[in-house]
């Protein structure tokens, strides 16, 4: 089993230290109405955005995980005043300076904060920032990130091996000027120079090569800048984004829930011929991940979405028999390999071998996964093709990677007695994910 980096895990973790948790599926389709929490790509992005203005914000409907722990920590650090209640946080942010001067601040698992923070250090007029990563989160690339900020003028050193974590940050300025960004490994590294670049010292032109992972998530980061008072524009392409220099204001801010998080119990409909009504993500949210249930509909499912609310009815049979690139939304790309599993035909997923880079290699992972089961999986460069059949129950290593754990969990509807070793691996952004199970009338048991 992988060994889980119990440094990430943050005070808002749950399951720290249960070795396994066995999982009994609910006597009959899974029926239900229910809320998610909030959207961690929204909250970590907001949380930098409002440490960065001038004066006060209060976000209201903060995911209240891993990752959004190290994101509001990381400004604590940087001697900002922020204070959380409820599921709400104050920041007083520092109109573009770090109060601290000098700090070492460690993000944990967070690849969001990690492609968000660096820029906005290195925007700061002065200071000298150590930024320290999880033990995988040190093994991803940010080379494309680093290289960028120092095309604008900022002033990046690496504290060990080249191209990864620990980042040394000075707080030198950003001059502004054109830069080029690639497109095709993560889109954050677009959106970590764009939340900066309004306090760089002239405008600056954001160009990305090569197309790009998951536009959506940029267009998300677009439209919080404006919220926050910032002089932006791009193309329909997203090839081409030009910000000019000012200053976020803060403000008070609701934030959406999580479709990644929705999607699981999306599926736990479809696969289970029941029916789950999620109330707080509907058709208006830029978040790419709700269009799952377009890949539901081609299963079987039939799907009523408003702008605030969506519900998933699923078949009495889930379909397979076709391919899908999952490029939009490649979170979900073991949820999919999950279904496949249940489904009366195979699955392909291609167009995101992007995910091999994520918390796991996560085609390589779910293949490892499914193997133990029973299952065919073949795996492709840029995807996987998952053959259905009876999974057998076994214990399955989630390779400590949250998505891959709650994904696996959704084969106990086929497998009663399955497994999952390191569940509070899902605390990175769902730490309530197994009571949600229990709700919906799963066994957990804690081993």
């Amino acid at each position: 089993m992988s060994e889980a980096d119990l440094e990430a895990r943050s005070p808002w973790s749950a399951y720290t230290g249960v070795a396994a948790v066995r999982l009994a599926p609910p006597p009959g389709p899974v029926r239900a109405k229910l809320a998610v929490p909030g959207s961690k790509s929204v909250t970590n992005r907001a949380v930098v955005l409002a440490g960065l203005a001038a004066g006060e914000s209060e976000l209201t409907g903060i995911l209240k995980s891993d990752d959004a722990w190290w994101a509001l920590a990381a400004l604590r650090t940087l001697g900002l005043e922020v204070d959380v209640a409820g599921e709400t946080a104050r920041i007083v942010g520092g109109g573009g300076r770090w109060p601290a001067g000098e700090a070492e601040v460690y993000i944990g698992a967070a690849g969001t904060l990690g492609r968000f923070l660096p820029p906005a250090l290195a925007a700061a007029p002065a200071g000298r920032f150590r930024v320290r990563a999880s033990q995988r989160m040190s093994q991803r690339p940010i080379a494309p990130l680093v290289d960028a900020l120092r095309a604008l003028g900022g002033r990046v050193d690496y504290g060990g091996e080249e191209g990864r974590f620990p980042l040394v940050v000075h707080g030198a300025g950003l001059d502004g000027g054109e830069v080029t960004i690639p497109g095709n490994v993560s889109s954050q590294f677009t959106s970590g120079v764009l939340l900066a670049a309004p306090y760089a010292r002239g405008p600056v032109a954001v160009r990305v090569a090569g197309g790009m992972v998951q536009p959506a998530y940029v267009q998300i980061t677009l439209a919080m800048m404006r919220a926050f008072g910032a002089e932006v524009e791009g193309n329909a392409e997203l090839s081409e984004i030009s910000v000019m220099p000012g200053r976020y204001r803060g403000r008070r801010l609701e934030l959406e829930a999580d479709a990644s998080s929705a999607a699981y119990f999306f599926a736990l409909a479809a696969a289970s011929g029941g029916e789950v009504t999620v109330t707080n993500i509907g058709s208006a949210t830029l978040q790419p991940d709700l269009g799952f249930v377009h890949v539901l509909e081609r299963m079987g499912a039939h799907v009523e979405a408003t702008p605030q609310r969506t519900t998933v009815r699923g078949p009495e049979k889930l379909r397979g028999g076709f391919t899908v690139s999952l490029k939009a939304m490649s979170d979900q790309t073991p949820t999919l390999a999950a279904l496949a599993v249940m489904a009366d035909a195979p699955v392909t997923i291609t167009e995101v071998a992007h995910v091999r880079h994520h918390e796991s290699d996560r085609i390589a992972a779910m293949a490892a996964e499914l193997a133990k089961l029973g299952i065919r999986a073949e795996e492709h460069p840029d995807g996987l093709t998952v053959w259905p059949d009876q999974p057998r129950p076994a214990r399955l290593d989630p390779h400590d990677d949250h998505r891959i754990a709650m994904s696996l969990a959704l084969l106990s509807l086929a497998a009663p007695g399955l497994e999952i070793a390191n569940p509070g691996t899902t605390s990175k952004t769902f730490p309530a994910y197994w009571e949600y199970l229990r709700r919906l009338g799963f066994g957990v048991e804690t081993l």
